[in-house]
């Protein structure tokens, strides 16, 4: 092994990747290391989308390479794909949805939804394929959020297939009812409508599902967790210790039906006043790290408690698409970053890497 390549392949084990917390090549993402010389090329291949932070990555390694006396010059390649991961004992991965992760908080009003919308549209932003399911049957958002409504189309009369809105596939209950129906269904029914949607959806070829799940831990979030196969969780909640009860809540119970909890995004962390400039923490302050420290999970971000957010997805419009170079749509897309890269750390699913094999005596 030339000097050049043995400094490289050292100096790469230097380099963390903030995404997961793992240097490069503990992290698998170091495909190849080659060398001509002192002069070296190195194929980086990160196993969650990161388009907006490709460039920034390959800068990193380069100037970490050349800074070594032993290497004169660096090619860094640097790109992305998306593996499915393992889902809870017993269930089958879905056709066309290589991960589901579903978004939690526990408890209302707290801005899961925007957040869930958000996070949708930044994976897409960042390379992936995306949908995302309302799973809320009883007070929908996405509809809105999103800005897509009317009735799914339906090609053979019997599955349904997702709306378009800003790249993400959408789909609803609010789709199929009137916007100010109100659903009253016993949880039994709810239950079915939310597998039907699921399951009767014509997804295509999803890197990413995100279920918008109803705040609590009832009926809808315990069949989520028993017969649909999720790969990950997302707990949203604000730093204010009632918001806190529940989202521990939310984390235990994915715990006790071995759902990996991802990490914990705080939202509504810090207010900044439009007219004057003063910044403070309304809803308490340092809640998420708290939790993140009580739980050892991650905390993902924390998002700011902003009228922007709130009229953009009223609006039918989320941040990360109205106003993609914002402060804003830049936490959004590191949360998402983060959520994707936290979920490779996961085990990968056999079962859609490898088909079936049959062997038959003719």
């Amino acid at each position: 092994m030339s000097l050049a390549k043995e400094r490289a392949e050292a100096l790469l084990r230097t380099i963390i990747d903030p995404h997961t917390d793992l240097d490069l090549v503990s992290g698998g993402s170091v495909k190849g290391v080659g060398a001509d010389g002192d002069r070296i090329a190195v194929d980086i291949l990160l196993p969650y989308p990161a388009l907006s932070w490709q460039s920034t990555l390959a800068e990193l390694v380069r100037q970490t390479l050349v800074a070594d006396a032993a290497i004169s010059a660096a090619t860094v390649n640097v790109g992305c794909r998306v593996f499915a991961h393992r889902v809870q004992k017993e269930l089958t991965p879905m056709p066309n949805v290589k991960n589901i992760i579903a978004v939690a908080s526990g408890k209302g009003g707290v801005g899961k939804s925007t957040t869930a919308a958000n996070l949708a549209l930044a994976l897409q932003a960042e390379g992936a394929t995306v949908g995302i399911l309302d799973a809320d049957i009883y007070g929908p958002s996405q509809p809105r959020m999103m800005g897509v409504h009317g009735k799914p189309d339906s090609t053979d009369g019997k599955s349904l297939e997702p709306k378009y809105a800003h790249g993400v596939q959408v789909m609803s209950i609010g789709f199929l009812v009137e916007e100010d129906t109100p659903m009253i269904w016993r949880g039994p029914m709810v239950t079915q409508a939310l597998q039907q949607l699921l399951n009767d959806t014509r997804w295509v070829d999803l890197d990413y599902l995100i279920i918008d799940l109803p705040p609590g831990t009832g009926d809808i979030q315990l069949t989520l967790c028993q017969r649909v196969p999720v790969s990950g969780s997302v707990i949203v909640t604000t730093p204010q210790d009632i918001a806190l009860l529940d989202a521990r809540k939310a984390l235990r119970m994915f715990e006790k039906v071995e759902v990996p909890v991802l990490g914990i995004v705080e939202n509504m962390a810090l207010h900044t006043c439009s007219q004057c400039g003063h910044s403070e923490h309304i809803f308490g302050a340092g809640g998420g790290a708290r939790m993140s420290a009580d739980y050892g999970v991650p905390l993902l971000g924390s998002l700011p408690l902003s009228m922007h957010i709130r009229e953009e997805a009223d609006g039918g419009t989320p941040t990360v698409a109205a106003s993609p170079d914002s402060a804003a749509a830049d936490s959004y897309r590191q949360i998402a970053r983060r959520v994707a890269a936290r979920l490779s750390l996961q085990a990968r699913n056999k079962k859609i890497a490898f088909p079936n094999i049959v062997i038959q005596e003719t």
